[in-house]
C-alpha cells in the first residue's frame, strides 16, 4: 500500500505518494500567485486553483510507481485561518481571504472591548488579532450578506480540499483553531466564541482529531484524478502541525523549524503553559496533530521576502534555469557570503508574527555600498528573519518550554548554507531529514494512522522519517551572531516613527 500526503500552502501546492517505509515514490508541485484585488486585499482565487490542485493530484497519484504501490489512504495538510465559502453541491462561491488581508481589521476594537484578552486565551489559546478567520468572517457577513447567506460551510482550505474529493465538511483540531472561534479544551466549536463574534455554528464544519476518517474518495474525484475510488479521506492538520510529524518533531524538548512561505518554528510540549506567561510574549498555544501534545507559533514571512528577493534581483535566472529544470533557489544560496553579512535587515516587508505583530512599519535593507553584491542582500535578509524568531525563542524557557533541538522542514531546508545559518543564530543543533517534503509526509503519516497502517503518529514516524545529517552551530558564528543580533533589536525602535509614516 502506498499514501497520499497533499500539502496546500499560500503559494502552492505539492502532492506526494508515499511508501508505508518513507520512500517518496512521487511528488508534483504547482505554484500559484496570491490577487491583491485592492490595496491591503489578498486573495487565493479558489474557483482557478482547485483545478490546478487537481491536476497536481493527478499526476503524482497516477505515477508508475504509484500504480504499482497503489493508494490506500489520503490526508491534506494546508495553510490556516483562509476559508473557501462553498454551497451543499461542493461549488465554490468566492474567493479565499488569506491571513494578512486587512478585512475586519475595522471589528478588531469592538470585539475587543467585549471579550477579556484573559477570557479568549484560556478558551482557544490565542489572542484577538487581525490574522484569524474570526475577523474576515465577520467583514463577510456584514459586507457581503446574500454571500454569507448562500454560503452552506466556510472551509478551511484542508477541509475544502478533502470535502471536493468527497468527505464530508469536517476540519481537525489544529485548523480549526486558527479560525479564533475554537474550544481547545472542549475540542469543539466555543458557543461562547461564536455568539460574542454573532457568527453561525451551521456555517462551519464538524471538528475532528487529526488522523480520523471523514469520507471517502468519490466517483467523479476518482475520475478526474486517477485515485482509486473509495479510498479513505483521513483529517490531516494546519501545515505546521504536519511539517512537525513529517520532520519528527513530535515530542518535548523537540521544535519543528519550517522553512517555506512562512519561517515558522514550532515548539512542542504535552501540557498547556501558564496563560499569562504566554500572553506576555505574544505566544499561542494551540493543538498539535499528534494527540495530548501541544505546539506553538513563533513565525515571520521570511519564506515570501526570499521570493521578493528571487523576483526581484534574479529575475532572468528564474526564466533561464527554469527552462533548464535547474533550482533557481540553488543558484542563489551558492553565492551566500561564508561570513556573517555587514549589512543590517529590518524583515518588516510585510505584516509580522509574534511577539508583536507590527502592521504599520515598512522593510529596511541598511549598509548598502557599491561593492555590495547580491548574495550578501540575500544573506542579510536570511539572518534577518532568523533574528526576528530568535527574540521568540529566548522568551521560551520562561514560561517552561525548552527546545534542544530543532528539525528542518520545507523547501528551504535543501539549502546546508541556509540551515547552518540558522543553527549558527540559535546555538541550536538542526536536524534534516532525508525527504524535506514535511507537510505531504506528515499527511501521508496520518493517513497511515487513519487506515490502520500505523497504530500511532509515533510508530508512523518511525518508520517514515529518516534522517539525513545534523547541523551543529559554529561556537564563534553564534559569539558574533549575538553581538549583530543585538544590533538588529535596535534598529527597529530607531526607525519606528519614520517608518510608520511611510
Amino acid at each position: 500500500m502506498s499514501l497520499l500526503g497533499i500539502d496546500v500552502g499560500t503559494s502552492g501546492c505539492k502532492a506526494a505518494v508515499f511508501s508505508t517505509d518513507g520512500r517518496m515514490l512521487s511528488l508534483a508541485y504547482v505554484e500559484y500567485d496570491v490577487s491583491h484585488p485592492q490595496s491591503g486585499w489578498a486573495e487565493l482565487d479558489a474557483r482557478s486553483i482547485w483545478p490546478a490542485i487537481q491536476n497536481t493530484i493527478r499526476k503524482a497519484a497516477t505515477s508508475a510507481e504509484t500504480r504499482r504501490d497503489p493508494i490506500a489512504a489520503l490526508s491534506i495538510s494546508s495553510l490556516g485561518e483562509a476559508v473557501v465559502p462553498v454551497n451543499a453541491s461542493r461549488e465554490i462561491l468566492a474567493p479565499s481571504i488569506l491571513n494578512f488581508d486587512v478585512r475586519g481589521d475595522e471589528y478588531l476594537p469592538g470585539l475587543g472591548d467585549s471579550m477579556p484578552a484573559e477570557r479568549l486565551y484560556r478558551i482557544n489559546g490565542n489572542t484577538l488579532g487581525s490574522p484569524y478567520s474570526l475577523a474576515k468572517l465577520i467583514w463577510l457577513k456584514q459586507e457581503q450578506p446574500a454571500l454569507y447567506a448562500r454560503t452552506d460551510r466556510f472551509l478551511l482550505w484542508g477541509s475544502f480540499v478533502g470535502y471536493m474529493l468527497g468527505a464530508d465538511a469536517m476540519v481537525d483540531y489544529s485548523l480549526a483553531n486558527r479560525t479564533l472561534l475554537f474550544d481547545l479544551e472542549k475540542q469543539d466549536w466555543s458557543d461562547e466564541l461564536l455568539d460574542w463574534a454573532q457568527l453561525d455554528r451551521e456555517k462551519l464544519p464538524s471538528c475532528v482529531a487529526s488522523g480520523s476518517v471523514v469520507g471517502a474518495v468519490s466517483s467523479q474525484a476518482a475520475e478526474t484524478m486517477g485515485i482509486p475510488k473509495g479510498v479513505p479521506i483521513v483529517a490531516g492538520g494546519h501545515d505546521q502541525c504536519c511539517n512537525s510529524i513529517g520532520c519528527g518533531a513530535i515530542g518535548e524538548g523537540a521544535a519543528m523549524y519550517g522553512m517555506g512561505t512562512y519561517l515558522c518554528m514550532v515548539p512542542v510540549f504535552t501540557r498547556r503553559p501558564d496563560a499569562a506567561g504566554m500572553m506576555a510574549r505574544g505566544l499561542n498555544t494551540e493543538h498539535h496533530a499528534v494527540p495530548g501534545h501541544f505546539v506553538s507559533f513563533i513565525y515571520n514571512q521570511g519564506g515570501v521576502l526570499v521570493k521578493w528577493f528571487r523576483d526581484t534581483f534574479a529575475r532572468a535566472e528564474r526564466q533561464t534555469t527554469a527552462q533548464a529544470g535547474q533550482d533557481i533557489y540553488a543558484l542563489l544560496m551558492a553565492e551566500l557570503p561564508e561570513e556573517e553579512s555587514k549589512l543590517m535587515v529590518l524583515p518588516h516587508f510585510t505584516i509580522t508574527g509574534p511577539p508583536n505583530f507590527i502592521r504599520d512599519s515598512s522593510g529596511v535593507i541598511a549598509g548598502l555600498k557599491l561593492e555590495t553584491q547580491r548574495g550578501e542582500i540575500l544573506k542579510a535578509i536570511l539572518e534577518a528573519s532568523t533574528f526576528y524568531l530568535r527574540e521568540s525563542f529566548e522568551a521560551l524557557p520562561g514560561i517552561g518550554v525548552e527546545v534542544g533541538v530543532f528539525h528542518a522542514a520545507g523547501g528551504g531546508s535543501k539549502s546546508d548554507r541556509w540551515v547552518q545559518l540558522c543553527a549558527d543564530i540559535l546555538g541550536r543543533p538542526f536536524i534534516r531529514p532525508q525527504v524535506n517534503e514535511a507537510g505531504a509526509m506528515g499527511a501521508a503519516i496520518l493517513a497511515g494512522v487513519g487506515c490502520g497502517a500505523f497504530g500511532s503518529v509515533q510508530e508512523g514516524v518511525a518508520q517514515m522519517v529518516k534522517l539525513d545529517r545534523e547541523f551543529n552551530p559554529d561556537p564563534h558564528k553564534h559569539r558574533r551572531y549575538t553581538e549583530q543580533f543585538d544590533k538588529y533589536r535596535r534598529l527597529g525602535p530607531l526607525l519606528a516613527d519614520y517608518l510608520r509614516d511611510l
